[in-house]
C-alpha cells in the first residue's frame, strides 16, 4: 500500500474524525486506533461477503483484518490488540470498501457508532463510583428495622449502584439508537433548533424529529421511533406532546411516520397510531416496522438492522412468556442473581454465568453533566 501520505478531502476527514472518535470532551472519551478501525472495516466486509474482492486488491488483508465469528461473538480484547500496518493503510481500506461496497460509508459510520458506545459502556462498568452513605443513607428511612441495619446498608448501596448503571445503559443506547436507525435508512436526526417541524402553537419553536427524510419526489418524511409504547407515557404528561407531533408535522408540511418495534398492544398505540394516519401519516408496529425499516434501508442497510439491531432485540425478548395464557400480558423468567465484591473487582454470577468486572472507579462520573452536545 502507499506509505506517502494520502491527501484527504473533506467528506473523507470528517468521515475519518467521527468514525474514530466519541465524546473526547467528556470524562470518558473514546478514540479508535488505526487497527481498531480497519478491524471494523473487516466486520463489513465479512457481513457484506465481500472478502474475495478485498484480497483480489490487497491479497492476504482478509485474513488480517476479518473476525472469524460475527461481531457480537467477537472479544472486545481482539477488536483492540493491535496489528501490523503500514502508516496509511486504514485511509486506503476505508477508500476502497466505498468503492467496493453499496452504502459502505453508512455501514461503516452505523458500525463504530455501536462499536465505540459499546466501548463506552464498558468503561463505565468499570469506572462508574459504588455509591456513598451520604447518597443512599436517607432511603434507609423508608425500610429501617425491616432487615438487619448492616444488611440494609448494603442493600441500598447494591441498589444504587444498579440503577446507575441502568441509567447510563439508557442514555448510551438512546444516543445510539435513533440516530443508527435514522442513518440506516437514508435519513438524519433534527434537533427542535433545526426547526424543521415547527409546533403549531408556538412557529418559533422546533420538534425533535428522530429522522428527516426526503423523498425521491421531494415531500419530507418526519419520523418518530419508538421501541414501545406504554400506558404511563400519558400518566407523565408526555402522551398529548406524542399526538401533537402528527399535528405539527402535517402543519410544517411533512409526512408524520411512526415506528413502533414493540408490537404489544395497547390503548394509547391505537390511538397514536389513529392520530397519526388522521394527519395523513403512516404508523409501522412490530413485524411491520421492521419490514418498513429494512424496505427503505435498501439491501446492505437492511443487513445492518437485521443483524445489529433487531436480532438482538428479538433474542432477548424471547426469553418472555405469556402470564396466564393472556398474549397482552408476558413476564420475564428471572434467573437468580448474586453480586460480589471481590478485591475491588466485581462478579455477578447470573443463573450459571459468571461475569467479571475489573474495576477502577472514576469519581468524576459521580455528576457527569455530559449531554448530547458533548457526545459528538
Amino acid at each position: 500500500m502507499k506509505n506517502s501520505p494520502p491527501k484527504l478531502d473533506a467528506e473523507e476527514s470528517k468521515l475519518l474524525t467521527k468514525v474514530m472518535t466519541l465524546g473526547t470532551a467528556t470524562n470518558l472519551p473514546v478514540v479508535m486506533t488505526p487497527s481498531e478501525l480497519v478491524k471494523l472495516i473487516g466486520v463489513v466486509y465479512r457481513d457484506t461477503g465481500r472478502t474475495e474482492q478485498l484480497d483480489k486488491v490487497y491479497p492476504g488483508t482478509s485474513a488480517k483484518i476479518m473476525p472469524h465469528h460475527d461481531y457480537y461473538s467477537v472479544p472486545d480484547d481482539w477488536f483492540i490488540e493491535p496489528i501490523q500496518l503500514d502508516e496509511f493503510e486504514h485511509v486506503e481500506l476505508m477508500r476502497l470498501g466505498a468503492k467496493q461496497i453499496p452504502d459502505f460509508v453508512t455501514y461503516l459510520r452505523c458500525l463504530s457508532e455501536l462499536h465505540k458506545r459499546r466501548r463506552k459502556y464498558a468503561m463505565i462498568l468499570s469506572a462508574q463510583p459504588m455509591p456513598t452513605m451520604v447518597q443512599v443513607s436517607p432511603r434507609a428511612l423508608v425500610e429501617y428495622g425491616r432487615l438487619n441495619t448492616e444488611a440494609l446498608a448494603s442493600w441500598l448501596t447494591w441498589r444504587k449502584f444498579f440503577y446507575d448503571l441502568d441509567n447510563r445503559s439508557a442514555q448510551e443506547t438512546g444516543y445510539l439508537f435513533e440516530p443508527v436507525l435514522a442513518a440506516a435508512i437514508g435519513g438524519e436526526p433534527k434537533g427542535a433548533r433545526a426547526k424543521v417541524v415547527k409546533r403549531t402553537d408556538d412557529h418559533s419553536k422546533g420538534r425533535q424529529v428522530d429522522c428527516w427524510k426526503i423523498r425521491p419526489d421531494g415531500k419530507p418524511l418526519a419520523y418518530e421511533f419508538k421501541l414501545r409504547v406504554t400506558i404511563a407515557a400519558s400518566g407523565q404528561g408526555r402522551f398529548g406532546e406524542e399526538l401533537q407531533f402528527a399535528e405539527d408535522c402535517a402543519n410544517s408540511g411533512a409526512i408524520p411516520v411512526l415506528v413502533v418495534l414493540d408490537p404489544t398492544p395497547n390503548p394509547r398505540l391505537r390511538d397514536l397510531q389513529a392520530e397519526f394516519e388522521a394527519k395523513g401519516g403512516h404508523a409501522y408496529i412490530g413485524d411491520a416496522a421492521w419490514a418498513h425499516l429494512e424496505e427503505e434501508a435498501g439491501g446492505i442497510m437492511a443487513t445492518f438492522i437485521e443483524r445489529y439491531v433487531r436480532t438482538p432485540i428479538s433474542a432477548i425478548s424471547s426469553f418472555e412468556v405469556e402470564v396466564d395464557g393472556d398474549t397482552d400480558r408476558k413476564r420475564l423468567r428471572l434467573l437468580d442473581l448474586e453480586a460480589r465484591m471481590v478485591e475491588g473487582d466485581i462478579i455477578f454470577k447470573i443463573g450459571e454465568h459468571e461475569r467479571l468486572i475489573a474495576r477502577v472507579e472514576d469519581a468524576t462520573l459521580s455528576d457527569d453533566g455530559s449531554t448530547p452536545n458533548d457526545e459528538q
